[in-house]
């Protein structure tokens, strides 16, 4: 009885890690991301360089570059959070990191900040992408409908695990 209880995988809420506008997945000017060969989710155009822990994880890759960060959950799921697109050429340029691989962080911890204007004129696009890496653990992956998002706090996506 308490072992079925307490085994039970709970859903994952994440919210958006930046501040800004909503982008469907399928909208990302970048094949890779709105053919969903990396995984599913959503996609932010940025008002402001800051990027939170969409919720409390574990943090599994720091991009050398900064333009990336991976990070797992307790039930295993893992979110990819990419900053612009093209963004690896700039080789760190613009880019702070907070976070180390294996740093256990919660929601709203401060995981890097970047420099929206150096986006914007070096690289392809500044469009975000919130992907979920392992989509074959969800059960499901219901979107938020939400246009402008806050960072830290509103819902982009809730994941039931399998």
């Amino acid at each position: 009885m308490f072992k079925k209880l307490f085994g039970k995988k709970t859903e994952e809420i994440v919210t958006s890690p930046v501040t800004g506008k909503l982008v469907q997945l399928e909208d990302v000017p970048d094949p890779v991301f709105s053919e969903r060969m990396m995984g599913d989710g959503l996609a932010i155009e940025p008002a402001e360089g800051v990027v939170v822990a969409p919720l409390d994880a574990k943090v599994l890759q720091v991009f050398p570059t900064k333009h990336a960060v991976g990070l797992q959950t307790d039930n295993g799921i893992e979110i990819l959070i990419h900053i612009g697109l093209e963004t690896v050429s700039l080789n760190g340029e613009g880019f702070e990191s907070f976070v180390k691989v294996g740093d256990k962080v919660k929601k709203g911890d401060k995981l890097v900040t970047f420099d929206l204007a150096i986006i914007k004129e070096k690289a392809k696009s500044t469009v975000t992408p919130i992907i979920i890496t392992n989509g074959d653990l969800a059960e499901s992956i219901d979107k938020t409908t939400e246009v402008q998002l806050k960072r830290g706090e509103t819902p982009l996506l809730t994941i039931k695990p399998k």
